[in-house]
């Protein structure tokens, strides 16, 4: 057994969270990841990542093997639980994700850190079609809040999407602040004019 938990992660973390539920085989977690919602913070996208957790949560004792079983439909499957050291590592993580920001490298900012190779036009073009996905992103977020609500689930179980909801919208009306800027001039820029700068630099 390991002597230290490894390294946490937003799809480790769930693991251990959805095996205080009940011991699980690996498609269930990926069944209750999707089916509560959980796929629009946590990537379940290819199975060989949440395998590969799996493994470095068994070798480190966070879970334990509770049976393998077979039958007609399905090929051999290992059942898993959390164990007493899991359940304290994931409280121990789970705090730890609330209280510390972290310094996350997303794309979108990396993009805007090079806009330099595009000319305002493109970028115009680029950040409109963003934009409209973010309103259709946004539509799916209140669609899905209005089907939690009627369902009658606490506050609890949706922070996340509450939390999703209100930095997806933030982030749309910086937009159409920027869009606006670059349709009236207000922000532009030429080669000539970074290339100057650049070497000002020097």
């Amino acid at each position: 057994m390991a002597t230290t938990p490894p390294r946490s992660s937003p799809l480790a973390l769930t693991v251990l969270s959805l095996l205080h539920y009940k011991p699980l085989h690996p498609y269930g977690v990926q069944r209750l990841i999707k089916q509560w919602g959980k796929d629009q913070v946590v990537n379940v996208g290819q199975r060989a990542g949440l395998y590969r957790t799996i493994e470095r949560l068994l070798g480190a004792g966070l879970i334990a093997v509770r049976e393998t079983g077979r039958d007609q439909q399905y090929p051999e499957r290992t059942v898993y639980e959390v164990t007493d050291e899991g359940r304290v590592t994931a409280r121990s993580w789970l705090i730890e994700m609330l209280a510390t920001p972290k310094q996350e490298f997303p794309e979108f900012p990396v993009a805007l850190s090079n806009l330099m190779l595009l000319d305002p036009a493109e970028m115009l073009d680029a950040l409109e079609r963003r934009r409209e996905r973010l309103a259709g992103t946004l539509a799916a977020l209140d669609r899905a809040a209005e089907q939690e609500a009627g369902h009658g689930l606490p506050r609890i179980t949706m922070l996340e999407s509450e939390y999703l909801r209100v930095v997806t919208a933030a982030e749309a009306e910086w937009l159409v602040g920027v869009i606006d800027d670059l349709r009236t001039g207000r922000l532009a820029w030429s080669t000539e004019q970074l290339l100057a700068f650049a070497e000002a630099q020097e």
